[in-house]
């Protein structure tokens, strides 16, 4: 089954997001797992391999996927990188004390494929380090493949293979759960006005006291975590700065 030609279609609105990647041979085997299934737009954060798109490695790898690779935009941050999505998933094969909540592929794809409004990222690390706690706790979920526990090492594209798959799966109505009635949807919360609340709170909260500049301990992860939960709208988004605008104008 070809994908939908709609806009709205998962196909459309998924991104893969790859954060400082070594080999160029890893963006080209991306970039065939992202075609076969269906996916076409690859984001490059800070690639440790500049010149990918002419390296024999990538070539061979991305094996007719050479669309996908050629197109795939190079930016110099994950905030660029996120630029338009309003739900982003970390991909990890390590689980974090403040991770936000932890998802499964199919979990996600389920998710992403039947909420139309959705435009999402997949974000995959490094190679040898993989994702850094800073990026991870940006998102909403966190991925975590259900693999064998007693080897659970999956590579970069493999990793990939599988969401891909996942989402297609999903995309295509096989597998995807029925979206279940919880009432009005307003539009959700983009990551980069997630981010600005996150900041906005915490210069309110450093103001009144309750937060120690200089010693802010697990604070903010614990509070990330917490809204991660939510799913923020944006006017949730709206509503909270609006608080800490508030804290901002008390005299001192």
């Amino acid at each position: 089954m070809n994908p939908p030609n709609s806009d709205t279609s998962l196909f459309h609105r998924l991104r893969f997001v790859l954060v400082e990647t070594s080999r160029a041979g890893n963006i080209g085997s991306v970039a065939r797992a992202m075609k076969t299934m269906g996916f076409t737009e690859l984001v490059l954060v800070s690639p440790r391999c500049l010149d990918f798109v002419n390296d024999p490695e990538a070539v061979a790898f991305a094996s007719g996927a050479l669309d996908v690779l050629q197109n795939a935009r190079v930016v110099g941050s994950i905030g660029e990188a996120l630029e338009g999505c309003n739900f982003a998933a970390a991909v990890s094969a390590r689980l974090r004390e403040f991770s936000p909540p932890v998802w499964t592929p199919r979990a996600f794809a389920g998710h992403a494929a039947g909420q139309g409004e959705v435009s999402a990222a997949l974000i995959l690390g490094n190679e040898r380090v993989g994702l850094p706690n800073e990026i991870v706790e940006k998102c909403n979920v966190l991925i975590n493949i259900p693999a064998n526990p007693a080897y659970s090492s999956l590579n970069l594209s493999q990793a990939a293979q599988v969401l891909a798959y996942e989402c297609r799966m999903a995309a295509i109505g096989d597998g995807a759960p029925e979206p279940t009635p919880i009432g009005f949807h307003g539009d959700a919360a983009s990551v980069t006005q997630i981010e600005g609340m996150y900041a906005h709170l915490e210069e309110a909260l450093v103001s009144i006291g309750f937060l120690n500049a200089d010693n802010p301990k697990k604070l903010m992860p614990r509070l990330k975590r917490l809204f991660s939960r939510a799913q923020l709208e944006t006017e949730e988004v709206n509503i909270l700065r609006g608080i800490a605008r508030q804290i901002l104008k008390r005299p001192e």
